[in-house]
C-alpha cells in the first residue's frame, strides 16, 4: 500500500492524519485539547495540517466529496 506523507512548515507527517486532525478542530475541540488526547502530536503538526489545508484549498483544484452511506 503506497502511503503519502506530507511535508510542510518543515514537519512531516502521514497525510491521513490531516483529515482526523481538521474534523476535530472543525467539531470544537481546542489544539490543546487535541495534544492531550494525542501526546505524539504536536503543535507544529497541527498548524502544518492547517497550512496544508489552506494550500490545498487554494490550488484552483476541485476535490471530490465521497457520499457517506447510510
Amino acid at each position: 500500500m503506497l502511503r503519502l506523507w506530507v511535508v510542510t512548515r518543515r514537519v512531516i507527517f502521514p497525510a491521513e492524519s490531516i483529515c482526523p486532525i481538521l474534523a476535530r478542530l472543525a467539531a470544537g475541540e481546542t489544539i490543546e485539547q487535541i495534544l492531550e488526547a494525542h501526546p505524539r502530536l504536536t503543535r507544529e503538526a497541527i498548524l502544518a495540517a492547517l497550512d496544508f489545508a489552506a494550500q490545498a484549498l487554494s490550488a484552483d483544484v476541485i476535490y471530490p466529496i465521497a457520499e457517506k452511506v447510510a
